[in-house]
């Protein structure tokens, strides 16, 4: 394929291109909308059979009517197809996965896209705090019991969608529920993102002797449903903020940064699930279609990199354990 190289602006088009995923089959959590439908249009169109994983059928219906038609294919086809999931639920994600073992016997791409951000407090069904329970503790109780269908496809690939707001926030160990301390949107937002990509660092670990990898991707600023807990205001400062960020950063680089487009937005994770070129990096954290640097400095003003706490091994390890607690149930790969 030869030497590729991409940036800020590649498209899912751009990093697919040449690619032919035809007999690979992937899921997308949260393809309903945004980047995880252009997420699945990608790679429906370079020829995977595509599995949208959402909460909202109605929605996750039309996209599929639309990436049929856009690849000219009769809305019977079977290329891409409906689960229900619901990540603020262990009892849904349970009988999720028990619904996709009745039609399917391995995955060879999952794509952790789904996701809420800065919403007002709550808790999900099992009592965890929203944010956390929905971003991590779903995925992760999701994608454990995904493994031996990926483990049968091996090798398989796992992609797990965090942010550039891991910075806002490490995990808090301490207090994750916001049981003491007075809850903050988007520290509690920051902290499922770190999680998120910790997570990928520990169970990459787990199952590199099973030739499955896992990423964590930054996939940008992107204007998409994932804002609908923000009034206008709250998203036009966010947007003027995330600028006036990175102009002042001390080490500019064109390559990163800016507000992306949907189809920019979804790049990354299309070049995580796909890219020969990073076979064998399992575990590393990916921005603008490419292995993000690791920052030595965990209050670093670079607008570009992923921070410590991101990559902080023990925490990764602690977090599972945590994790393990939260979900009442150990896994061994």
């Amino acid at each position: 394929m030869g030497q590729r190289s991409f940036n800020n602006k590649s498209t899912t088009d751009d990093v697919l291109a040449g690619i032919d995923l035809a007999g690979k089959r992937a899921l997308v959590t949260g393809g309903a909308s945004g980047i995880g439908a252009e997420t699945v249009r990608a790679l429906a169109a370079h020829g995977a059979e595509v599995v949208i994983a959402a909460r909202n059928l109605d929605m996750a219906g039309q996209v599929r009517s639309d990436v049929l038609a856009g690849l000219g294919a009769s809305d019977t086809s079977d290329q891409i197809s409906l689960l229900e999931l619901e990540l603020g639920s262990l009892r849904q994600i349970a009988s999720a996965v028990e619904t996709f073992g009745q039609s399917f016997d391995r995955l060879d791409l999952l794509i952790n896209n789904a996701g809420i951000m800065a919403c007002p407090q709550g808790k999900t069904e099992d009592g965890f705090e929203l944010q956390f329970g929905t971003n991590h503790i779903g995925h992760f109780y999701f994608t454990n019991l995904m493994v031996p269908y990926l483990m049968q496809a091996a090798p398989a690939r796992i992609v797990c969608l965090s942010s550039l707001a891991h910075r806002m926030s490490p995990v808090l160990f301490d207090d994750i529920h916001f049981e003491s301390q007075p809850y903050d949107r988007w520290v509690s937002y920051g902290q499922s993102k770190t999680a998120n990509a910790l997570y990928a660092l520990a169970l990459n670990e787990r199952l590199r002797p099973h030739q499955v990898e896992v990423f964590s991707v930054h996939p940008g600023i992107i204007q998409t449903r994932l804002a609908r807990h923000m009034s206008r205001e709250d998203l036009d400062a966010l947007m003027k903020s995330t600028l006036e960020r990175q102009a002042s950063d001390p080490d500019p680089d064109p390559n990163h940064g800016g507000i992306k487009t949907v189809e920019q937005g979804a790049a990354t994770s299309c070049y995580a699930a796909t890219a020969p070129e990073i076979a064998g990096h399992g575990g590393v954290y990916l921005e603008d279609c490419q292995i993000a640097q690791r920052l030595t400095d965990p209050q670093s003003p670079k607008g570009y990199g992923v921070r410590p706490c991101a990559y902080d091994a023990a925490a990764a390890e602690r977090l599972w354990d945590v994790s393990e607690k939260m979900v009442g149930r150990s896994f061994s790969f």
